[in-house]
């Protein structure tokens, strides 16, 4: 079975600063120094009946300054086909956003951006700034006559930054909107929130320039449960239906849960969800989506 993974990061700790990764500074997850260390293509590693055909490499924090250099460091060391999401400040200057997208396209890798929206969502959505700079993106994108990809990673169970996005979403046809880690699911399925992200997934699959990644399941619960995961999977597909959802691993930081690559993927394809899923739904979740709406050349 070929899987194109299409959220995972990469770090080069002899190369990039990732101020997150350091123990002095947030987020403060005592399990941190896990992930704390240099991880290269090699690790992911799959055993026979799974293949990584390719990859979708997300922004990690190498050089939130200067984004392009972690694009060309990707270039320069990965051999397996790839696709790049760079780090973008949606809040720079027009000047200084239009400077760091012009680097940016130079790269064959790029193919989109993120500005991670998190708890920030709604006044970031609200900022004139931030909108200018996605109406400039939009327009490149059109300008190229390719859609670009915004990466939107948020909580969905608030509706008003879930709304503001919807119409960031309506305003921009030329990007594509990939919500990450299915727009974080609350551990509980009994509460209200959980019925808020439902809602605002519904909201989102409406766009059908907007798509859905599955993963980051680690940063809910590290010991979720696979009942929980197959109620999630469950609904995200009936919103967004088998061509506009993504199974997903967050590597490295699925290695929170999971003891390796490996062993991520194998608890993903023999979820119970999975498992009742025809070979196509199997393979277009699993590298059929990846390939069409990153355009990777496997």
């Amino acid at each position: 079975m070929k899987i194109i993974d299409p959220h995972l990061h990469l770090f080069d700790l002899t190369q990039g600063d990732y101020h997150w990764l350091k123990p002095d500074n947030p987020p403060f997850w005592s399990d941190k120094l896990r992930i704390n260390k240099t991880f290269t293509e090699k690790d992911l590693a799959l055993q026979p009946l799974l293949t990584l055909a390719g990859f979708v490499h997300i922004e990690a924090g190498f050089d939130n300054n200067q984004p392009w250099r972690e694009v060309n460091n990707l270039e320069q060391i990965c051999k397996k086909p790839f696709r790049a999401i760079a780090a973008i400040d949606f809040t720079l200057s027009s000047q200084q956003f239009n400077e760091s997208l012009n680097r940016l396209t130079a790269l064959a890798s790029f193919i989109g951006v993120r500005h991670i929206l998190d708890e920030q969502a709604l006044s970031l959505l609200s900022n004139q700034q931030v909108l200018a700079n996605f109406n400039t993106f939009n327009e490149l994108a059109n300008h190229r006559n390719e859609t670009l990809v915004f990466e939107a990673q948020l909580p969905l169970t608030e509706h008003a930054p879930a709304n503001a996005l919807c119409e960031v979403i309506s305003d921009n046809t030329n990007i594509a909107f990939i919500i990450n880690h299915a727009g974080f699911p609350p551990e509980n399925i009994e509460t209200i929130e959980w019925q808020r992200w439902q809602s605002n997934l519904l909201k989102l699959s409406g766009y059908p320039h907007v798509a859905i990644k599955c993963s980051g399941w680690e940063m809910i619960n590290r010991d979720y449960q696979q009942d929980w995961l197959t109620q999630n999977l469950v609904l995200i597909f009936n919103s967004f239906g088998k061509d506009r959802m993504m199974l997903a691993s967050n590597f490295p930081l699925c290695l929170f849960s999971h003891y390796n690559y490996q062993a991520y993927w194998q608890s993903m394809i023999t979820n119970e969800f999975v498992q009742a899923l025809s070979a196509q739904e199997k393979s277009a979740l699993c590298y059929d989506n990846a390939l069409r709406w990153y355009a990777i050349n496997c």
